[in-house]
């Protein structure tokens, strides 16, 4: 019995050390496999040229910049924003341009200082810390008009402080200014202004000429003898805004640019009341 005993353990030793050794095998040939496969994915890797990096050209941002502002995001137009001061200034097209520019510097230099200081102002104040920025520029330009522009001090009235709460300022500077560089929110700034500019220019050239039949306060001999007084009134206004804003869309349909709809490329979206409830119908 004992030599059975002893037959059978040298037996089963013997299973064991033959499986501990196939298994050995096994594993041994896994690595080998293993190390042919990322041996072939490196060569593969080296042998495969490297996509060329994009450089990005100060021009292309300029131009892209632009784009947007002036058509792509047009701020009047496309994003229906600063209604109030562009119905109201636009009687002469003399009065559009002073309130666009006075609007454009106040976009570039709020940006400025509104992106230099992002990591400084706490995430609790930022609107209020934005509105006093925004305020201060809007005090020195409203003094800088009237100390050399008093007829156009004049004629812009309570709408040159409002500039403070512009849609248009606020919001750039809660969605772009405060995510991006100086450099580019300042470009952004200026985008912004000049397509702002640009919208306030046009409605103003339109309901000087055909309802005062004038041009920048200069006659038109065609227009001047009877002029349609339509356009000089609020809702003639209305009438020119629909219609140039009707043209946008036929602009942005016939260039299949992107349509606008809902709060997620809005720039006020982060300050509207109608954000998250469905947004502007």
């Amino acid at each position: 019995m004992a030599k059975k005993t002893i037959s059978m353990r040298s037996a089963s030793q013997e299973n064991s050390a033959a499986v501990i050794e196939e298994t050995e095998e096994a594993m041994e040939e896994k690595q080998a496999v293993e190390q042919t496969e990322d041996a072939v994915i490196s060569e593969a890797a080296t042998e495969q040229p490297s996509a060329p990096e994009k450089k990005s050209s100060v021009g292309g941002t300029f131009g892209n910049a632009m784009k947007r502002g002036v058509i792509l995001e047009n701020p009047v137009l496309r994003l229906v924003l600063g209604t109030c001061p562009t119905l109201a200034t636009t009687t002469a097209a003399s009065n559009a341009i002073g309130m666009g520019i006075a609007a454009t510097l106040v976009l570039i230099c709020s940006n400025t200082v509104i992106s230099l200081l992002r990591n400084i102002i706490p995430d609790k104040v930022r609107i209020p810390a934005y509105i006093t920025i925004i305020a201060s520029f809007v005090s020195i330009v409203q003094m800088l008009v009237k100390a050399f522009a008093p007829a156009l001090d004049e004629s812009l009235g309570i709408y040159l402080p409002l500039i403070v709460v512009n849609c248009i300022i606020l919001g750039r500077a809660e969605m772009y200014a405060s995510k991006h560089a100086p450099a580019l929110s300042a470009l952004d700034g200026l985008a912004m202004g000049v397509g702002f500019t640009t919208a306030l220019l046009c409605m103003g050239t339109i309901r000087e000429m055909l309802g005062a039949g004038s041009l920048f306060g200069a006659k038109l001999p065609i227009l001047s003898g009877q002029p349609i007084l339509f356009f000089s009134l609020a809702p003639g206004g209305f009438f020119v805004f629909g219609m140039l804003i009707a043209a946008a869309n036929k602009l942005s349909k016939k260039n299949n640019l992107p349509v606008r709809n809902g709060c997620g490329d809005c720039p006020a979206a982060a300050t509207c009341s109608l954000s998250g409830k469905g947004g502007c119908k």
